[in-house]
């Protein structure tokens, strides 16, 4: 679809407001903006002419113009003779940030108001993939544990992890009760920053067995990487992935305006 294709569907949701007390160059150039920053309208896409988006939104040319010269004052286009207006904002998904206190908060009381089943926990070597992001030298070990994490006693999360930096626990038992966070800080590893990636993936079928799924099924995927600073830099010190299924959990954000 192209930016006049885009603006055609636009209009017929988002006609001007001739009663409000909003000048319609400022509602037009509102509506091209926000289609401009989501990436709607990509960058080095032609925009229609001021006589085309003028018959379009039902607008004079003069105000067509406004909104449009002020998008280039913004630098959200370019306007050349002979070769047209064209969009030079080149979009791209930045990350939501939040607080990290509050997010390891919410971490750690989900763990305490559910138990988790320990599968497997072991010191060994991490898969190639894993080993470079933790920094390890070739025959370096991690703590690996491989768990299922249940509410209700409904299983809902499939997690597994390698944790740079720790030595095992006594008794893997611990896991079951204690959220991994407070473990790490019995052992003086405090995590300082955090990256987490949401997706969906199949069940494996070593998931589907311990989610009592059927193989393939869709699950909520999370990836989340923990770091921490020292005077050497940050370091990424654990790596959880966890899988979810969808039937007994649901990842809910609620987040405001500053």
């Amino acid at each position: 679809m192209n930016a006049f294709d885009t603006l055609c569907a636009e209009s017929s949701c988002n006609e001007l407001d001739k009663s409000s007390p909003t000048p319609l160059y400022f509602q037009l150039y509102g509506l091209l903006k926000a289609l401009i920053l989501d990436g709607t309208l990509p960058c080095g896409s032609r925009m229609p002419t001021e006589e085309a988006l003028a018959s379009l939104f039902k607008v004079s040319r003069i105000t067509a113009k406004r909104a449009m010269d002020d998008l280039a004052a913004e630098s959200l286009l370019a306007r050349s003779r002979g070769k047209g207006t064209h969009v030079t904002y080149r979009y791209s998904p930045r990350p939501v940030k939040a607080p990290l206190v509050g997010m390891l908060q919410e971490i750690e009381t989900m763990a305490r108001n559910s138990r988790a089943r320990v599968i497997r926990c072991s010191w060994q070597e991490p898969p190639q993939a894993v080993r470079d992001e933790l920094a390890l030298d070739p025959g370096e070990k991690a703590l690996h544990l491989v768990r299922v994490r249940q509410r209700d006693q409904l299983d809902f999360g499939y997690y597994t992890s390698w944790t740079a930096g720790v030595e095992m626990p006594g008794d893997p038992a611990i896991f079951e009760t204690t959220p991994r966070l407070s473990f790490f800080r019995q052992k003086g590893l405090e995590v300082t920053h955090v990256k987490q990636t949401l997706s969906a993936e199949a069940a494996s079928a070593e998931a589907a067995k311990a989610l009592a799924v059927a193989e393939g099924s869709a699950l909520l995927s999370l990836t989340r990487r923990s770091y921490n600073k020292s005077a050497e830099g940050e370091r990424m010190h654990d790596y959880l992935r966890v899988l979810y299924n969808p039937e007994h959990f649901r990842y809910e954000m609620d987040l405001e305006v500053e």
